[in-house]
């Protein structure tokens, strides 16, 4: 019988960081997941934009949540010598006068002033850039390489031991008072549910308003493209190095196409072009699945019916900006230190839970 304090299914972005911490806090923990390479943390882009959409809106306790993971990311490339974490500004593109006139009436107040480093109203000429209407400069963002930073995490796993690629029987779960035993093999004083969007199919958690979001990135070469910053206008372009560049994403509700489409690769080349007249060339193309949610809030802390069970997920496209913050926040928790903010808990929607599930 192997004996852990938590046993955590799935290692996506949600479910490794929440890993580490526990394991850095002193706690057996085991991991059980498939190794999908198609996950959506394996797919993603992993932009950290303190500010987005048209609406120049703040992304959700952005003050907060940025300088953990940032943090977070930077304590992980000593760790392992490698590179994860880029900080670099991201220009974002004034579409038209309208735009340039509302972003420019709401950038001087609190906070979105700590990440507005300075507003342009003219074409700041980066090369290949079209903005014609200037755009805002934003700081304290950045990108995250998810792909390599999951693979190092995991390669840790499988030489500790505690990382097994194997799918999750829930069926074989049997919880008490005190923990749980799985297949008869496994003993855990705690169980916790990190499946990203696979979880809408979970026996125990298929009641949360989680809604299956597919996202589709273009890899892209375009040698003269200024690779000084993040793009974004209708889509995000990240420079990866070497004159290429990752462009993305689209939104996909059910019922959506598995796997990558013509379509989507269509949508992200026309909405390059509208950020640049350059000529590129599309030589990778990736689709993945996220776990959205009703409320674009995420999804953390304990089940209501069911003892020594917690989820945690939901992050959707945030997930690089939301997992380190939170998974401090679920180990602290999960031995009493601390309160799961509400607006994140899953308590907000126990009420949909039915009657007799779990």
């Amino acid at each position: 019988m192997t004996d852990c304090d938590f046993l955590l299914v799935g290692h996506g972005i949600a479910g490794a960081t929440l890993a580490d911490v526990l394991r850095a806090r002193g706690h057996r923990v085991l991991v059980y997941d498939p190794g999908q390479a198609n996950s959506a943390s394996n797919v993603a882009a992993g932009l950290m934009n303190p500010v987005a959409g048209k609406r120049f809106a703040l992304s959700w306790r952005a003050e907060e949540l940025l300088p953990a993971a940032a943090a977070y990311y930077r304590a992980l490339e000593q760790r392992y010598s490698q590179s994860f974490f880029t900080e670099t500004p991201i220009f974002k593109i004034f579409g038209s006068p309208e735009e340039q006139n509302a972003v420019l009436a709401r950038s001087a107040d609190r906070p979105w002033g700590d990440f507005v480093a300075s507003l342009t109203t003219t074409d700041p000429n980066l090369p290949g850039v079209h903005a014609p209407f200037g755009g805002a400069w934003l700081q304290h963002g950045g990108h995250v390489a998810v792909r390599e930073l999951l693979a190092a995490l995991a390669a840790e796993g499988h030489r500790a031991g505690w990382l097994r690629r194997e799918s999750f029987d829930w069926t074989q779960v049997q919880f008490d008072s005190e923990g749980a035993t799985y297949a008869g093999q496994v003993r855990s004083r705690h169980v916790i549910c990190c499946e990203g969007a696979a979880a809408v199919r979970n026996p125990y958690f298929g009641w949360l308003p989680l809604t299956p979001n597919q996202g589709e990135v273009l890899d892209v070469e375009c040698a003269d493209l200024s690779p000084a910053q993040v793009l974004n206008r209708g889509a995000y372009v990240v420079p990866v190095g070497g004159g290429r560049f990752r462009v993305g994403a689209t939104y996909r509700w059910p019922p959506f196409a598995p796997g990558i489409t013509a379509v989507g690769r269509e949508e992200l080349a026309a909405r390059l072009t509208v950020i640049t007249d350059l000529p590129f060339a599309v030589v990778g193309q990736r689709a993945g699945v996220r776990p959205a949610v009703r409320d674009r809030r995420p999804l953390i802390g304990p089940h209501p019916t069911v003892p020594n069970l917690s989820f945690c997920g939901g992050y959707g496209s945030k997930g690089v900006m939301l997992a380190p913050r939170l998974a401090t926040l679920l180990a602290d928790w999960l031995v009493g230190e601390a309160e799961i903010w509400p607006e994140a808990s899953v308590q907000r929607y126990n009420a949909l839970q039915p009657a007799g599930v779990g």
